[in-house]
């Protein structure tokens, strides 16, 4: 089959096409034809051997990819036979195989994928969509909050946008360049304003003096100048949860009281309030019914299998829209 692999960590270049072996499922674990795979900025991170991510960095040569779709088409011991042939969708944890034709699961991490989504669509809410439930777990949105949302055209921010919307929220949706901010404006938001430009702020503090209000939460994938802007469109009382940082600039722990302003840095933790025996997958069936039911709807920016490369380098450019996957 072919897949990518890593040799060496360093840059995207680093990801080659080649061939390799077929993986074979062991005691517990099917093999899935792969129809989409997940591609996640902590995949870069992996990718470079950059400490903190993960456990440890993985073992070379690699296969990454965490996240993946496809058709079950080989049973190990004790895999139940019912799996067979059937569409399913899995996040790996820290198991690397998804960049690849086929890729090996263990069964108890599958999830049958709902007739109405399509393989991408899927990959993109066992990870990003599991990760959005997570974060909403940490606030209650409704009418009356009034939601900030930076980088509202990425995977998360997508769907952060449109579950405040479909509660009744008002939200401002905060992405880089006209198309990004079309997109954001045509998925409902109030106001979409382009963050790179000059001014941004004073535009949206207009747009929240003539709505007679402060924002009430910033949900916050950024960090760094843009996350200081957003915290003072909050008004008294309002809350800026933080889990990401693509932009540096914001410092670990918390909660923290900034002017009245409760700031809660998130962390993996976030995953696991959902209660439960396995609160991990409890996220994941929350995000895939979301899409099931037509709530969320993830947008998606597609590469073949053999431009992993370049997906990498689009997302850390931050030239893409949505959730990357790729495409065997």
């Amino acid at each position: 089959m072919r897949a990518i692999r890593l040799h060496a960590f360093g840059p995207a270049d680093n990801l080659v096409h080649e061939e390799v072996e077929d993986p074979r499922p062991g005691p517990g674990q099917v093999r899935v034809t792969v129809r989409a795979a997940g591609v996640h900025l902590l995949d870069a991170a992996l990718r470079e051997g950059v400490p903190g991510p993960a456990p440890e960095p993985p073992a070379l040569p690699t296969v990454p990819g965490r996240e993946v779709a496809g058709v079950v088409d080989a049973l190990g011991e004790d895999a139940a036979g019912t799996w067979l042939g059937r569409r399913v969708v899995a996040h790996l944890g820290f198991a690397p195989g998804g960049y690849a034709e086929r890729a090996v699961v263990d069964a108890a991490r599958l999830h049958e994928i709902p007739a109405n989504l399509d393989f991408a669509a899927a990959v993109a809410m066992i990870g990003t969509g599991r990760t959005a439930m997570g974060i909403l777990g940490f606030t209650v949105l409704g009418p009356g909050a009034v939601v900030v949302i930076p980088a509202a055209a990425g995977g998360l921010g997508t769907l952060l946008a449109q579950y405040a919307r479909n509660a009744g929220a008002t939200v401002i949706g905060l992405a880089g360049g006209a198309e990004k901010t079309a997109r954001v404006a045509a998925a409902g938001a109030g106001l979409a304003v382009d963050y790179t430009r000059p001014g941004w702020p004073a535009e949206v503090r207009a747009h929240l003096d003539r709505l007679g209000t402060r924002a009430t939460v910033v949900l916050d994938g950024v960090g760094g100048d843009v996350a200081r802007e957003c915290v003072a469109l909050l008004g008294p009382g309002g809350r800026h949860l933080v889990f990401g940082w693509s932009a540096l600039g914001i410092r670990d722990g918390g909660p923290h009281l900034v002017g009245g302003v409760s700031e809660e840095v998130l962390g993996p933790a976030m995953l696991r309030r959902a209660g439960g025996p396995d609160p991990v997958r409890t996220l994941e069936l929350r995000a895939l019914g979301e899409a099931a039911a037509g709530r969320l709807v993830p947008a998606v920016t597609r590469f073949p299998l053999a431009e992993a490369a370049a997906a990498h380098r689009a997302l850390e450019g931050r030239a893409t829209i949505g959730k990357v996957v790729l495409e065997p």
